[in-house]
């Protein structure tokens, strides 16, 4: 009688996040993007500058970088979440800096609402802050994520290429 001897079982080979990268390095990318934010609304920087458009263009173009480099899955995907983790961020940062930002003048709703509690004023106008922040953020993370997508398809692949 022979018997047979099995091998132990491989242990599973890990696995790569979904996102193609790891959360932190996620959460590391939309940092990238948020000093804007802080010199913006505390009036370091300005609208139309040079240096204004570098804190808006280089994190995005690096998040490109990124994806490209370490070949995510989904390049679309992993920055859409960037960009909603920036979004989060985002709406965070004004919040935090609403007075600031504003110079202690706060916006006021006007027309029917202009009556309103200026207390009920402030929560809504910041709640519509607050989701348009959300949406910024999604909006860039998409427009980069389809960017990304795209320039994936095109530049070959070092294992391709071999």
């Amino acid at each position: 009688m022979t018997h047979q001897h099995t091998p132990p079982p491989r242990p599973p080979a890990p696995r790569r996040p979904v996102l193609g990268l790891p959360m932190i390095a996620v959460i590391g990318l939309a940092l990238l993007a948020a000093p804007r934010v802080v010199l913006h609304d505390l009036d370091v920087i300005h609208e139309g500058t040079f240096v204004n458009a570098l804190f808006v263009f280089v994190p995005p173009m690096i998040w490109i970088g990124v994806a490209l480099w370490k070949r995510v899955p989904s390049p679309f995907l992993t920055l859409l979440v960037v960009g909603l983790f920036y979004g989060v961020l985002l709406a965070a940062g004004h919040q935090l800096l609403w007075d600031a930002g504003f110079g202690g003048n706060p916006p006021a709703l006007g027309g029917n609402l202009s009556d309103l509690n200026p207390a009920t004023q402030s929560v809504i106008l910041r709640l519509f802050a607050a989701i348009s922040s959300l949406f910024t953020g999604v909006i860039v993370g998409a427009i980069t994520g389809l960017i990304a997508w795209g320039l994936s398809r095109v530049i070959p692949s070092t294992s391709r290429a071999s």
